[in-house]
């Protein structure tokens, strides 16, 4: 039978991934999102549908127990490249949404007011568009009217924004922008509408004939003699889709996926919405991860004074706590230091001991036997465990009530 597979340590393991992926992918920016608080099967959904957006860096398969902790996550993200988490927390009264931007801050707290799930987006859509080749790629993040006053407006967008790879436009393949997520901001409300589409190309410039037959539909040919009817017949004569925007028509200056959508020729962008959806207010911004000072409050608004005294009392739990570690720290090195005292001293009673029982084996050979014994019969062992030594014949050791075996002799018969 051959032997198991070699177990490997995950720390190789990772190290070994991170010396094979290309740099673009380590630089990246990934994700971990996960729910937590009360269990619906909404909600797992809703975790799931975020997941895919966030495709290709996320944890698509992450499994999660109620067990496991924040702290579980943010000790593993340095391992993974994880740089941002997104949680879906269920409490009774409301859904909260957080991004943390890992290892320490800040955090950002919203209040869902609406979600829509992929599923039921997709399936109210009169024309579905779904591939799985559109997650191969990161989605080209819009951000929309978040210029106004307040620092909390450009953290939050800078925080939506870092957590998808940068897009260099001058080496950017436009075939693998597939899909948009749109965040937009309403300045009345406070509102934030998040979006997601999948981009669909289509050239122009064709009559409907000439397009069904570029983009690879096969035609019914029946009632015509020729393609020419085919194509000159009245109703296929018009051009592109009546409701088709021209604003949407773009010059491509490169061949993108998709029949008909060569370089240099016109196209039409096209948006078709995947969900989920999500409807958003920000509520808080924690300087730390979950903890810390408060930047921002959608209700609460202190004075300096507060803030300056919120301040001293968060500096003061910070100083208490690495008191308390250093106090934990210090006790456990004395109590190691004591127990190795103790086992030193409990050593130095047993080798006393056995030297005392040596002694008293001497001097019950000498008296029994009349004679001095000889210095290696007794000799201490330090190293090891003592045996003890071997007595002559008819005579017992002195801890076991030793005594002469005075057995009778057999008579022999007399002849």
């Amino acid at each position: 039978m051959g032997g198991g597979k070699k177990k490997v340590h995950p720390k190789t393991r990772t190290a070994a991934f991170k010396a094979s992926e290309p740099s673009e992918i380590v630089e990246a920016p990934h994700s971990f999102v996960i729910h937590r608080g009360l269990s619906c099967p909404y909600i797992a959904d809703l975790t799931v549908d975020f997941r895919r957006i966030m495709e290709p860096f996320t944890a698509s398969n992450l499994r999660e127990k109620k067990i496991n902790r924040i702290k579980d996550f943010v000790s593993l993200s340095s391992f993974f490249h994880v740089s941002h988490m997104a949680i879906f927390n269920k409490a009774s009264t409301q859904l909260s949404f957080k991004v943390l931007r890992l290892p320490r801050g800040p955090s950002l707290t919203f209040k869902v007011h609406q979600f829509t799930l992929a599923r039921d987006v997709i399936s109210s859509s009169k024309k579905q568009m779904f591939d799985v080749d559109y997650f191969k790629h990161p989605p080209l993040v819009i951000m929309n009217n978040f210029s106004g006053e307040g620092k909390h407006l450009k953290l939050m967008a800078s925080t939506f924004q870092n957590m998808f790879p940068s897009i260099n436009l001058a080496q950017v393949n436009i075939d693998t922008i597939r899909r948009c997520l749109l965040f937009s901001y309403n300045s009345e409300t406070k509102l934030v509408d998040m979006r997601h589409y999948a981009v669909q190309v289509v050239p122009v410039g064709l009559k409907r004939a000439v397009q069904k037959i570029v983009s690879g539909n096969v035609p019914n040919l029946n009632k015509c003699e020729e393609v020419v009817d085919f194509v000159m017949k009245d109703g296929y004569a018009s051009e592109a889709d009546a409701d088709d925007d021209e604003q949407s028509h773009v010059v491509l200056p490169q061949t993108v996926k998709g029949k008909g959508n060569f370089e240099n020729h016109k196209s039409s962008v096209k948006l078709h919405e995947i969900g989920p959806r999500l409807t958003m207010q920000l509520m808080k911004i924690e300087e730390g991860l979950l903890t810390g000072e408060v930047l921002y409050h959608d209700h609460i608004v202190k004075t300096e004074e507060e803030k300056e005294a919120l301040r001293k009392l968060i500096e003061k739990k910070r100083k208490l706590k690495e008191l308390r570690k250093k106090q934990q720290n210090e006790n456990r090195e004395r109590n190691l230091k004591l127990k190795k005292e103790q086992n030193r001293e409990v050593r130095r009673k047993e080798t006393e001991e056995n030297a005392s029982d040596a002694d008293d084996d001497a001097q019950y050979y000498k008296d029994e036997v009349g004679e001095e014994p000889d210095e290696e019969l007794f000799k201490l062992d330090n190293t090891a465990s003592r045996k003890r030594p071997k007595l002559p014949a008819g005579m017992k050791h002195k801890n076991k009530k030793a005594k002469l075996n005075q057995k009778p002799l057999k008579k022999t018969k007399e002849k």
